[in-house]
């Protein structure tokens, strides 16, 4: 690799941390102020600013070429007062502790938004699996697991796929945890195929989640959703299943962009072709000459914006210029906190990540909850569920947010400590 390529890369990478530790420190400034509304002491803050463990991990992986190479991992538990901890697991070359420790809070946040009896919990290993093959893959997972399963289980912490990990990785961790153990442990992760354990409906329980949040926030702003012009900023898993969702209740998806470019059309794209044409990273935008910018895309006419790509999209730069109605964000953080408040004074209603997002985690505790009982549901019986838990976690944030006087994002960060705090309370640990 040469010099410019390796100093590129060191530069991404402390980008990447910058960013994380931004996120980090303001995640910590909402729970701050969400503790302080509830009337909690400063000594709950204490303990729920930080994550209660922070494990680091070096996993040796032998290599197609006969090489070892140690690759660095980590697990953050932030708090275990309501129950077990729950959150994914990313592969990705820009992963540091800051990002896995933030991310973990906010698992925590959503757990409590939806009433589930989890804590927060998450993990990362930084690598590029995009130049990793399939064997190597396989060993890095049953590394992975190797070096955490100490602190994982299903009555401890419990894995699930997040960016760059799917059913197959969590089928070989699985496996290799099932082999420590020395019995059969379903229950010890989710995201699983559906022949081991896993529950249908989990692969689009994002995307169906975001779906019902729109929904509902069209409902409090007067919007049919029949005919409303949806601009969808990024085309992966969660994008492109809730474009076609969008797409087929009615609505008229103007948008949609990937990490190359963003395509706009005010009569609506036609989905169905782009979902057909897109690759295995869902890139679709490199097939055509006519492409925007992602950040001209934000400020194109629509009435419901989705930021379902990368995090600190809304900014104080562009957000005076953003011409939806709604805002809803199916990213992690697409929107800093001084752009939160400007959407807010203009009358946007922004829908914030740790609600409209939370389908995923809410379906993972069904796989958990049918793996511990031995007995499946139907799709039809998982989307029944979920249904009924993202609406009522949507009427508790909106009711929160008009009865304290404060923001979407500042209502939902209420609901969601609330629980945790009790039960650290009560437990007697502040």
């Amino acid at each position: 690799m040469g010099t410019a390529a390796v100093l590129n890369r060191e530069q991404r990478q402390h980008n990447q941390e910058k960013e994380s530790l931004n996120l980090f420190n303001s995640t910590q400034t909402v729970i701050k102020e969400a503790l302080d509304n509830l009337g909690y002491p400063n000594e709950s803050f204490e303990l729920l600013k930080e994550p209660l463990r922070m494990l680091t991990v070096r996993i040796p992986v032998r290599m197609d070429n006969g090489s070892i190479k140690i690759f660095t991992g980590y697990r953050s538990q932030h708090n275990d007062a309501v129950g077990p901890t729950k959150g994914g697991v990313r592969f990705h070359p820009e992963v540091n502790e800051e990002e896995v420790k933030a991310l973990s809070m906010w698992m925590s946040l959503k757990c409590g938004l939806v009433d589930l009896p989890y804590g927060g919990g998450k993990g990362g290993i930084i690598c590029d699996p995009r130049e990793m093959s399939f064997r190597e893959l396989e060993g890095l997972s049953r590394g992975y697991v190797r070096a955490i399963s100490q602190v994982v289980g299903p009555t401890k912490d419990i894995p699930a796929p997040d960016v760059f990990t799917n059913s197959q990785i969590m089928a070989w961790m699985m496996d290799e945890y099932s082999r420590i153990r020395e019995f059969d442990s379903p229950g010890f992760i989710t995201g699983k195929p559906v022949v081991l354990g896993g529950s249908h409906g989990r692969e689009t329980a994002t995307a169906r989640g975001v779906t019902i949040c729109i929904e509902e926030a069209a409902k409090k702003k007067g919007i049919e959703l029949q005919d409303a012009r949806v601009v969808v900023q990024g085309f992966g898993n969660a994008g492109s299943f809730l474009a076609k969702f969008i797409h087929d209740a009615g609505a008229k998806v103007v948008g949609i962009s990937d990490a190359y470019g963003a395509l706009y059309d005010p009569d609506g794209l036609d989905i169905e072709y782009l979902l057909d044409r897109r690759d295995s990273f869902g890139t679709v935008t490199k097939l055509f000459k006519s492409t925007i910018t992602n950040k001209e895309l934000l400020e194109k006419d629509c009435d419901i914006l989705v930021p379902a790509a990368i995090s600190n999209q809304i900014t104080i730069d562009n957000a005076s210029n953003i011409k939806a109605s709604i805002v809803v964000e199916a990213a992690n953080g697409p929107t800093t906190l001084e752009a939160t408040k400007i959407l807010s004074k203009r009358g946007i209603l922004l829908v914030p990540d740790v609600l409209a997002s939370s389908g995923g985690v809410t379906v993972s505790y069904f796989e958990w909850v049918q793996n511990n009982q031995g007995y499946y549901w139907s799709e039809e019986e998982v989307s029944t569920r979920l249904r009924n838990v993202i609406e009522d976690a949507f009427r508790k944030v909106y009711s929160a947010a008009q009865n304290h006087h404060v923001d979407m994002r500042l209502a939902a960060y209420i609901i969601g400590i609330r629980k945790m705090a009790e039960a650290s309370r009560f437990r007697g640990w502040v």
